[in-house]
């Protein structure tokens, strides 16, 4: 059988984004006949982050961590070339292009229509999302693409670490501001319900099954866990939408015109990304999560920060928003993508 047979998706999975879509019609609806929605979510928050969402999340999370081989993640951290060309791609090329693509939309071919002060307040938000490098979202789109699970575990935890270091001042560079005072409590928080509590309680699992009730038990455990993980994607659409409904609804011509550039910004990082790593030899199970991590933005993180420096009503939380809306549905598209591309690359030898 052919590597691109054995690595189609499934029914459900191929369909994955015209689910999306619905749920997102779901999630706009929802957040219009229940507006007291917002204030609900808000009750449950810890540290900004909530936990109606974060509950979501680690269902999406956990079933991909439970089959997680954890022996990989060792042997990825100990592969320099996909690592150094990951973080090369986050933080030495993803924001300054972002800022580009952000100027030349905002300032030069859209500013007729929605003039200098408004296309400075989507400029700044397009940049907040450019500065954020993606962490649990990645997990997913690299479980859906068949690739080195390792690779995006280990880049998740050194993209958390180093967003502590290098957000504020390329944000403060960027967008010109004196000072920006980032909600490092959030970020913690954030990576220790998205990513570490999954984690473990994969690895937990895996390890009790395997190990006192046998592979037979391990096997018919995880045999449908995707379709939980893919229910719960959509799930995650529905619970981060609807509270943001209104600001969606208020502004459909604007969220188009911010869509455009974004959409843009993804396909280039992740084709100059997927290109860069072919010629840098890498193999398609590393190629695939190096180039979609530095095509992923954090949205959460962006959102978060436009509402603390600027307010909910400003153009910069729009497009923080509007983020949201392009990230999920144009990934599943590069999912798609690197899928049939895959035989561009060598693969690894299996054991």
């Amino acid at each position: 059988m052919s590597k691109h047979k054995e690595h189609q998706l499934g029914f459900f999975e191929k369909y994955l984004t015209l689910w999306v879509a619905i749920c997102i019609i779901i999630g706009l609806a929802i957040g219009q006949l229940f507006p007291e929605i917002t204030a609900w979510f808000e009750e449950f928050e810890y540290a900004g982050v909530s936990i109606p969402i974060a509950v979501v999340l680690f269902l999406m999370i956990y079933p991909i961590m439970v089959q997680i081989d954890f022996k990989k993640i060792l042997e990825a951290g100990k592969s320099w070339k996909p690592i150094t060309t990951t973080l090369f791609l986050n933080w030495a090329i993803k924001p300054f292009l972002m800022f580009g693509i952000a100027w030349l939309f905002m300032m030069i071919i859209f500013q007729p229509i929605i003039g200098i002060e408004l296309g400075e307040e989507l400029m700044a938000g397009m940049i907040l999302l450019g500065v954020a490098p993606c962490t649990a979202m990645v997990l997913v789109w690299t479980y859906l693409s068949r690739a080195n699970m390792g690779h995006a575990l280990v880049m998740t935890a050194i993209n958390s670490l180093t967003m502590v270091v290098l957000y504020a001042p390329l944000a403060v560079f960027l967008l010109g501001l004196e000072d920006i005072i980032v909600p490092w409590e959030q970020v913690a928080f954030g990576v220790a319900i998205y990513v570490a509590l999954p984690l473990i309680a994969g690895y937990l699992t895996r390890w009790y099954l395997l190990n006192k009730k046998g592979e037979k038990w391990f096997n018919k455990f995880t045999k449908n866990l995707h379709y939980v993980a893919m229910t719960a994607l959509l799930l995650t659409v529905i619970v981060i939408i609807a509270p943001q409904s209104s600001l969606i609804i208020g502004s459909p011509e604007i969220i188009l015109l911010v869509l455009i550039p974004l959409t843009i910004q993804i396909l280039i990082m992740f084709g100059f990304g997927y290109s860069l790593s072919k010629k840098i030899n890498l193999t398609y199970e590393d190629a695939s999560p190096t180039a979609i991590i530095g095509a992923s933005n954090h949205f959460e993180v962006a959102i978060a920060m436009a509402i603390t420096l600027f307010g909910i009503d400003h153009g910069a939380t729009l497009a923080a928003v509007t983020g949201l809306l392009i990230e999920i549905p144009i990934m599943l598209i590069i999912v798609q993508i690197a899928l049939k591309t895959q035989d561009w690359f060598t693969t690894k030898t299996a054991a």
